[in-house]
């Protein structure tokens, strides 16, 4: 079977938990948390959402920099995810809400929010609707600040020509084409979310671009077998059993070093609702 689809399958408890722990005990999401973080100038904030917050790695985050009064939402569409991330995060400043992130403006009072981080995942959504939800929830000069996965943004930085090559997901591949006669499905042709529409529905929803930049998150090929061993984000597609997938995996790291340096491309956005006019 293929795996689980990466917009419905996240409330899957079995597939929570292991995305649960990989958060813990890699550094990817607190490394990228704390850059969103940094760029949403916290200082003086009292509202902060964590949106698709999944089980609250960058809520975790976002408690740990902003100030002691300050208080957290979390919201996310999987309910599983949450549940995951109720047992571990227990600070009585966080508020989960289940929902999807285009119904943020529906929970959240307008102009009640000082900044809104979404971490790894807004090209999963109605990304126009997601814009005029956060715009109508942050105050003026409140910031809205995200990432998008390089593939998806159509960007690449530097440093990524430099790492780890053949890549896992390309030693997955390769032994997925000679073992098990697999044909990987064409790619698209144009990226999903590049700056050029991004800035687009975040101008049509009031809000204004005041920097992207392209950042590379550097890690290992062992961070990267653990990422690929979630249910969710095995690999390759097609009829294949979890555990089959499994297994062509070990067999395409048993090709690498797991030390061997790998580098992830992002495009990091950071939007501000205007100051209100005199």
């Amino acid at each position: 079977m293929a795996p689980q689809d990466a917009l419905l399958g996240w409330d899957d408890l079995a597939n929570a938990e292991a995305y649960e722990a990989f958060t813990r005990s890699f550094p990817m999401y607190d490394t990228t948390s704390r850059d969103l973080a940094r760029r949403a100038h916290l200082d003086n904030a009292e509202v902060a959402v964590d949106l698709c917050g999944g089980a609250g790695a960058t809520a975790r985050t976002l408690l740990d920099l902003l100030p002691d009064h300050a208080l957290v939402v979390s919201l996310d569409a999987a309910a599983a995810m949450q549940e995951v991330g109720r047992r571990t995060l227990t600070d009585p400043r966080l508020t989960w809400i289940t929902a999807p992130a285009e119904q943020l403006g529906d929970h959240l009072a307008s102009g009640s929010v000082d900044a809104v981080v979404c971490n790894s995942a807004l090209w999963k959504t109605d990304t126009p609707a997601v814009c005029a939800a956060v715009a109508r929830v942050l105050r003026p000069q409140g910031r809205f600040v995200f990432n998008i996965g390089g593939g998806f943004a159509g960007v690449r930085h530097p440093d990524e020509e430099t790492s780890a090559r053949p890549s896992l997901n390309t030693l997955i591949r390769q032994v997925a084409e000679t073992d098990h006669g697999y044909t990987a499905p064409p790619g698209p042709k144009e990226p999903k979310l590049p700056l050029e529409t991004i800035t687009h529905h975040l101008n049509h929803a009031g809000l204004h671009v005041i920097d992207a930049e392209v950042t590379a998150q550097h890690s290992t090929m062992a961070e990267k077998k653990a990422w690929l061993s979630i249910p969710l984000f095995a690999r390759p597609e097609g009829n294949f059993t979890h555990e089959q997938r499994l297994r062509i995996l070990n067999a395409a790291y048993a090709r690498t070093t797991p030390d061997a340096r790998t580098v992830t491309s992002w495009l990091v956005v950071t939007a501000e609702r205007p100051k209100a006019a005199a």
